[in-house]
């Protein structure tokens, strides 16, 4: 009854009839029966789940967020003399800063800000068990539960700004696509022998299929232009057939 091992990772807050005499390392120590006390205090770090919590957001979103919290003791006095129960003092007080942190933010910056929020409950709790003689370490927002209804909201909203975004895309290739058709016009009127070649190249691509009908391309206005005067022509000599010949002068005696 006299003697009590302190492991590496503990220490042992020394009790004698009711009073704190110290701290004693790891090692082997000895104590007095009946007089001393010595109960042994963990400086490891602690992993502790918070368990899911019904949190309504600040856009009034029902949402269950669950946690974790990590923590070590850093003053075994305090922890002993403090607070009578470190780990569930931390769960309970870890539950109400989940609920009032992320109350205060929207279900999207819950979502996009969880680092923000993780530091932000960090703080609150360190403010509140420094003075238990405990450090928080690390909180990590660990699970977001999301109403059915809400889950397919936000399933529409990514699908409608998808199909913007490939609408967007779509029209910024119509309007690159126009900018080259229009420097493909220019040079071809620049230059009339590439509009042939371009005709003949249209025929070898329907040859490659195979089809029974062939398409002879040509200029439009070049087309136009030809049956016009090919018309005009047709018109003059018309007009010149249906003209009477000139009569005979006569000729007077002498």
């Amino acid at each position: 009854m006299s003697i009590r091992i302190v492991r590496q990772f503990e220490r042992g807050v020394l009790f004698r009839l009711g009073r704190i005499v110290g701290v004693r390392a790891p090692g082997l120590r000895f104590i007095i029966p009946v007089i001393d006390r010595l109960p042994l205090v963990s400086l490891r770090i602690v992993t502790m789940p918070i368990q899911s919590q019904g949190i309504i957001t600040q856009d009034n979103v029902s949402v269950d967020i669950s946690a974790v919290a990590y923590y070590r003791v850093v003053d075994p006095v305090k922890s002993v003399v403090t607070i009578e129960n470190v780990a569930a003092a931390i769960d309970q007080i870890a539950q109400t800063t989940l609920r009032k942190v992320v109350g205060r933010h929207s279900l999207d910056q819950t979502l996009s800000e969880t680092e923000r929020i993780n530091s932000d409950i960090r703080t609150i709790l360190d403010e509140l068990t420094l003075a238990w003689g405990v450090e928080v370490t690390l909180v990590e927002l660990k699970d977001i539960q999301l109403p059915e209804s809400m889950k397919r909201a936000m399933a529409r909203q990514a699908e409608a700004e998808r199909e913007k975004r490939a609408k967007i895309i779509a029209a910024e290739g119509e309007s690159i696509a126009a900018a080259a058709l229009g420097d493909a016009s220019d040079t071809m009127m620049a230059h009339p022998l590439a509009l042939q070649l371009r005709n003949l190249q249209s025929l070898v691509e329907i040859a490659v299929d195979k089809n029974s009908t062939v398409v002879f391309p040509a200029p439009l206005m070049s087309t136009i232009g030809e049956l016009s005067a090919f018309l005009a022509r047709e018109t003059q000599a018309a007009a010149s057939a249906q003209k009477p010949p000139a009569s005979a002068t006569p000729v007077k005696a002498a």
